[in-house]
């Protein structure tokens, strides 16, 4: 290729210095997908969205109960997003990051309030460590326990007497609701949303690199 422009150089030095800016041409041509890639990854490491669904039960009083959350990654922290509809209205929710999202639900920690509008719909959003590093541990104390991570999520009616009123909670009422510690008082209602969507050892967190 060189021989053969020297040639034209030579030659023709207008029609070498064509040929050299179609080469030019061509060369940014050829680079135009990769800066599409980039622009695409871009958008892709704008936050892993995935899916709350109702837990056990809660479709015979809230068929309409659902859930979906959003984690975005930051240099030293996550913010995550959770936003829900379907779900009783004007009414008080506590927001989890668990270890399993189902009963025992294992090791619990508590993360916001989350309340819903007129409509049952509802928004929170929390900072922390909310990835393939979220753990905790207990090395001593009242209890100790081995770093045990949380991949979960959950969401708990704040007052037990609603699920009740509703009918979620078969054989119950609000004069005897079920009454669990899943909230700031340790006297909330049951769980209403979940990520049993994922496997119990692979929780949507697990999936957000460090």
């Amino acid at each position: 290729m060189l021989t053969f422009l020297r040639h034209w150089f030579k030659a023709s030095p207008l029609l070498a210095l064509v040929l050299l800016a179609l080469a030019a041409c061509g060369s940014s041509a050829s680079a135009a997908p990769s800066t599409a890639a980039a622009t695409l990854n871009a958008q892709q490491s704008g936050g892993f969205h995935f899916n709350l669904v109702a837990s056990p039960g809660i479709t015979s009083c809230l068929p309409q109960a659902r859930g979906e959350a959003t984690i975005t990654r930051g240099s030293l922290n996550d913010e995550l997003t959770v936003s829900v509809s379907g779900l009783a209205p004007n009414t008080g929710y506590d927001l989890f990051v668990i270890q399993l999202p189902n009963k025992p639900f294992g090791v619990a920690w508590y993360q916001s309030d989350l309340e819903t509008d007129s409509h049952g719909n509802g928004s929170v959003s929390v900072r922390g460590i909310f990835n393939v590093e979220t753990f905790s541990v207990s090395t001593g104390g009242t209890t100790t326990f081995p770093a045990t991570h949380q991949y979960h999520l959950g969401l708990w009616f704040n007052d037990p007497k609603v699920p009740a009123k509703l009918g979620c909670e078969p054989g119950h009422n609000e004069n005897n609701p079920i009454v669990t510690p899943f909230n700031g008082e340790q006297h909330a209602g049951i769980q209403v949303l979940n990520t049993s969507n994922f496997p119990d050892n692979a929780g949507p967190l697990s999936h957000v690199s460090a």
